[in-house]
């Protein structure tokens, strides 16, 4: 498994609940594009409507050497799920305050994946206290390589 992109501050700005892999339907010129690690996922999201999983807001940037063909680099893309997952996301999403986001995108043999998310989002005050105890094991560390060393 080769990771292309992850968005970290998935992890910083919600609550992880549960994940799903996914594929998703690219163009050869995306694929080739994504190879070179051209992805962006950090403000993307993902919907569900009609039956169908979509990403939005996933940039691509378009492959240089293209020649005819070239898709948005913001296009709706549709994920590949199966129907049971669709339903479970779907109706959890409706529900107040969750939301579906990719959180990797990497390539599993020879296929593109996406790992989702369907997460909670975090107040202020729980981002302080992520950052506070990210701190407190930074010191604790330091203390003891420190204390190691001796």
């Amino acid at each position: 498994m080769k990771i292309i992109a992850t968005n970290k501050k998935a992890y910083f700005n919600y609550f992880i609940e549960d994940t799903f892999e996914a594929g998703i339907m690219l163009t050869g010129s995306e694929v080739k594009s994504l190879r070179g690690g051209n992805i962006n996922i950090n403000d993307s999201f993902v919907q569900v409507r009609d039956g169908e999983a979509t990403i939005k807001n996933m940039h691509i940037a378009p492959y240089e050497k293209a020649a005819e063909f070239i898709p948005e680099s913001r296009r709706t893309r549709k994920l590949l799920l199966n129907k049971a997952e669709i339903l479970k996301l779907g109706s959890k999403a409706s529900e107040q305050g969750y939301s579906i986001i990719p959180t990797k995108v990497y390539f599993k043999g020879e296929f593109i994946k996406i790992e989702i998310a369907l997460c909670k989002g975090k107040k202020l005050y729980d981002k302080r206290d992520d950052l506070q105890k990210k701190d407190i094991k930074r010191e604790t560390d330091r203390e003891i390589k420190n204390l190691s060393a001796y």
